[in-house]
Parts: structure tokens; sequence; C-alpha cells
């Protein structure tokens, strides 16, 4: 907060006419920080935004591979790109037709993006990029295999396709590393931020690809702007942001606080199984499932009611996420434990077993 204060004192927005020196060594920062060769980044105001851009890089790297494969379940926003990619259809029904070219496959299905690679090939309409959230956040904190994004990345290799990463949710820590793709030290050519990118203070969204990828905009930059992407009061906080993570080690801080409360949670769960389908999560990404939207609401509103903010996923409350700040001690994990014992306690008998 102080650091946007600050910046508010002497500019709050920029020219586009001329380069913005918080804008520049955000960029650099950022290239440091993202994995393998990430280099550059466009900047934008949300995650929606950073998606968009990454679908039109995509297009723009190779025009003559129309095919985006993305995931069910997954989300990447609600402008029409993004939500061509999303694979809820909750939000898609009411407007119509999406964009043409995508494919929608089970998330951790690596045989399904395969055969849709392999059948694009030969109709003459290649893949041109695979769109993934390394875990779903929305579609309900769905963690995948250690064999999963590996394998997509060397099938995106083989047919000469890009691997766009949505680290909206699960980027800036919050599973544990930095990335959540480094868990499987997965190189994308292109992620995609946000949300916690502002340190919770300023909406700030970027898209970061190779020198190869972004290529392809340097003969016309102006091929995809925004007014607004890239202020020096959402560069600001984004610095600020990085600074506290590393300082304070908050990515490591969620990988241990994130053990804690997983065994936790499971343990205040264990009692219900009648009503507890899983408990789920990497770091501070966590989830509940129930048996349905009902005991899920029931739970949730229990929490809230005593002071623990959770989230559902979007269109549903069977799954309930857990989404901690990252400086979250143990005494306050302790309390969400016991208040989740005595939510589960009060809720009725049901007859339906945990599944394995």
């Amino acid at each position: 907060m102080s650091a946007v204060r600050a910046q508010l004192e002497r500019q709050a927005l920029h020219s586009q006419d001329l380069l913005d020196p918080l804008r520049a060594m955000l960029a650099k920062t950022l290239a440091l920080l993202t994995p393998g060769d990430l280099k550059y980044s466009f900047f934008s105001n949300s995650g929606t935004e950073s998606v968009e851009a990454a679908l039109k890089l995509a297009r723009a790297f190779d025009p003559s591979k129309p095919t985006i494969v993305v995931a069910t379940k997954g989300f990447h926003g609600k402008s029409f790109g993004s939500l061509s990619a999303s694979g809820k259809s909750t939000f898609r029904l009411p407007f119509g037709a999406m964009l043409p070219g995508f494919k929608h496959v089970p998330f951790n299905d690596i045989l399904a993006i395969e055969d849709i690679m392999a059948s694009a090939r030969m109709t003459g309409e290649d893949v041109g990029a695979v769109l993934l959230e390394p875990i779903q956040g929305e579609g309900g904190v769905n963690v995948p295999s250690d064999e999963y994004l590996p394998a997509v990345r060397r099938l995106c290799d083989e047919y000469g396709a890009l691997l766009i990463f949505d680290e909206v949710q699960t980027g800036m820590g919050r599973t544990g590393k930095m990335f959540a793709c480094d868990h499987w030290n997965v190189v994308p050519d292109i992620i995609c931020l946000a949300k916690a990118l502002g340190g919770g203070v300023m909406p700030i969204g970027a898209t970061v690809a190779t020198e190869a990828v972004f290529s392809k905009l340097f003969g016309n930059p102006f091929l995809h702007t925004t007014t607004f992407g890239g202020n020096p009061l959402a560069c600001a906080a984004a610095l600020a942001t990085i600074d506290v993570l590393i300082e304070e080690r908050l990515p490591e801080r969620a990988a241990s606080m994130g053990a804690y409360m997983l065994t936790g949670l499971r343990k205040a769960a264990s009692g219900r199984r009648d009503v507890v389908i899983d408990v789920r999560g990497k770091g501070l990404l966590l989830a509940l499932e129930f048996a349905d939207d009902e005991t899920g609401f029931a739970v949730a509103k229990y929490l809230f009611d005593r002071g623990i903010l959770v989230a559902g996923t979007l269109i549903n409350a069977r799954t309930v996420r857990i989404e901690p700040p990252l400086t979250i001690e143990a005494a306050q994990a302790d309390k969400v434990f016991a208040v989740l014992a005595e939510a589960l306690a009060a809720l009725p008998r049901k007859h339906i077993s945990m599944s394995a």
C-alpha cells in the first residue's frame, strides 16, 4: 500500500508515447522471475485480459495453426476469447456460439490431447497452442498427476504448438512455488499472471512470453494495446509484491503451511466421511469437496458466520476452496480446523461414503 501511495504522489497514470521506468523495471523483474526463456511482458488490468493477449499471441505466432486445445472445467475469464477457452457451459450458453477453433478435452488426460493433435494435423487444422491451468482453480482445485504437464510439454514440442499456462490463480507463491508449473519443472512458452500480482492492492495482469513469441509483434507493437495496463500505480504494487514474496520467502511458507493445513483439514473432516468426499490441494490452494451443493453451502455459511472466509467454485458450493493469505499463522489455521469440525458435527448424517 505504501508503495502505491508514494507513486500516486509522483505520477498516477502514464503516457503511451513514453517509456515508463516502472513498467520497464517490472518487465525486467518478471523476465528474471519467470522460468526458462520467458522474457517479454504485456501488462493489462486483469487475468481475463492477460489470457486474451496470450490467445492473440498464439494465433499471431502461426496463423496456419488455428486450433487451441483447452480443458473442460477450466476457467480463463469471461471476455469473448477467454470465455471461448473456458469449459463452463453456464457462462457460455447464454451468448450463443463461441469463437471457433477451441477444442475442449478432459483435464489430466494426455491421450485426449494427443488424439486432438493427431486429428487436427490430419485435417489441416493443426494445433497452435495448448492452454491450461497447471492446477484448475474454479474447476475445483484439481491437481494433475505428476506425469501430465511434462507429457503436455513433450506433445507441444512434437507438434510445434505453444504451451500456455494460466497462472492467474496459481502464480505468485500460492501453491508453494513461485509458479505452479515449477512443481513439475515444466516451462511454458507463455504464462498469464494477475490477481496476487497486484498484492491485493491494485489490479494488474501480465502476459509473459519468449522472445520468439513476442517477435511477431515487433513490426507493429500497436497490434495489441491497452490504455491503462502497466500504469505506474499497478507496477509499483507488483514490484512491491514481488519484493515481499522473495524477502519473506512466502512461497516456501505457503508450502510448509499448506502441508500443515492439508493435514489439519483432513483430520477435522475425518469423522464425516459421509459428507466430505475429498480434501485436496497444493500449498495454500486447498479445497473441501462435499457430497452436494447444499452441504457445501451450509459449511461455508457456518464458517462465514464465524469470521472465516472461504469460496465456492463459481457455479456451485459442492467444492469449497480455502485460500488463506500466505502469511497465515498456525494459530489461525488451528481455528479454521476447529470451526470446520464444529460445522461438520452440526450437519445431519448422510448415507454417502467417501470415495477412494
